[in-house]
């Protein structure tokens, strides 16, 4: 993608502070460092979200997700946790549309990061959330036999 600004950054057209590549995944400082080390993992292949991904490409990237986050761990032994990231779709707050991983280092609860999860089991009963199960395992079988 000509006006892909990741695949610029693979392509070497756009400066960027790498932490590790090959001949996959390129892995690299986000600029807006969230928080010391936040670090994006993105495929060399240009892909827009989790949704072009076929099972090889996966399998080559997300095989990283553990190496990248032992090694930030112990870089950056006072950080208390890691969110570990992949945000697919505007309203998921992708902001870039070739698919990548954030990891973000959390030193304390006071570091500009935020995630909310709200409850909202109050307004599911077990047959909501068997139905729901059913749709998502009809989704499935048919992915397994495309």
């Amino acid at each position: 993608m000509d006006n892909c600004i990741f695949c610029k950054i693979i392509r070497g057209e756009i400066p960027s502070v790498k932490v590790y590549e090959d001949d996959d995944v390129l892995a690299f400082l986000d600029i807006s460092q969230v928080t010391p080390g936040h670090t994006l993992l993105v495929p060399k292949k240009h892909v827009p979200d989790i949704y072009a991904y076929d099972t090889d490409l996966a399998t080559r990237v997300f095989s990283h997700v553990p190496e990248i986050a032992r090694a930030l761990k112990q870089a950056f032994p006072e950080a208390q946790g890691l969110n570990i990231c992949n945000n697919n779709g505007e309203l998921a707050y992708q902001s870039v549309f070739h698919s990548h991983i954030h990891f973000v280092p959390r030193y304390t609860s006071d570091d500009g990061f935020k995630m909310h999860w709200a409850n909202n089991a109050d307004q599911y009963d077990q047959a909501s959330l068997t139905a729901i199960a059913a749709k998502i395992k009809s989704a499935l079988a048919k992915e397994e036999v495309e």
